[in-house]
């Protein structure tokens, strides 16, 4: 479950992962409980070795960029909401506005159109930098609405892609001696 967390919440500080883990266990903290500390450490190790290294972010461009300030305007108005299928429910208007499935074989379970796909690899490939992830609305409730917010925006000014290029190169740069 740490190394889910880690990676959804692409981070390589255990505090972050922490203030999740607190939300869950208001009373949990490294102090209280040293051996999950140490989990923590771990998986963010295994994040920072294994999992970083192999996510491929895309920028955001034309319908994808206006389907993200859409999502972040949309969510702005969940704010605070942690009911993963509020979210859900939210993520999939955003995706029948700008990504509807055209072939008329998936419909919501209300008789409303369904989403293409490739909304959601969309989602995945500019904000996790995945070709698939977890359930998005119950991603934006474990991160958070304002903390997915700001995570759109870094996509949409493209900082999330140039922050891991330099971190690529870091890792391919040869070490000084």
């Amino acid at each position: 479950m740490l190394l889910n967390l880690v990676a959804v919440a692409n981070t390589e500080d255990p505090a972050v992962l922490w203030g999740f883990i607190r939300r869950y266990a208001p009373e949990a903290s490294p102090g209280t409980h040293p051996r999950l500390d140490r989990l923590v450490h771990h998986a963010v190790r295994y994040f920072r070795d294994f999992v970083r290294p192999a996510k491929t972010y895309r920028a955001p461009s034309g319908e994808a960029a206006a389907a993200l300030r859409d999502l972040s305007d949309t969510l702005a108005m969940q704010a605070g909401s942690t009911d993963p299928e509020a979210l859900q429910a939210a993520v999939y208007e955003v995706g029948r506005r700008h990504f509807p499935d055209l072939s008329g074989k998936s419909k919501s379970p209300d008789g409303r159109p369904g989403v293409s796909q490739t909304w959601f690899t969309t989602l995945y490939g500019i904000l996790l930098g995945e070709a698939r992830g977890p359930r998005f609305g119950s991603f934006v409730a474990l991160y958070g609405v304002e903390e997915t917010r700001a995570l759109i925006a870094r996509a949409l000014s493209g900082a999330l892609t140039e922050e891991h290029a330099a971190f690529l190169a870091s890792r391919s740069a040869p070490e000084a001696a």
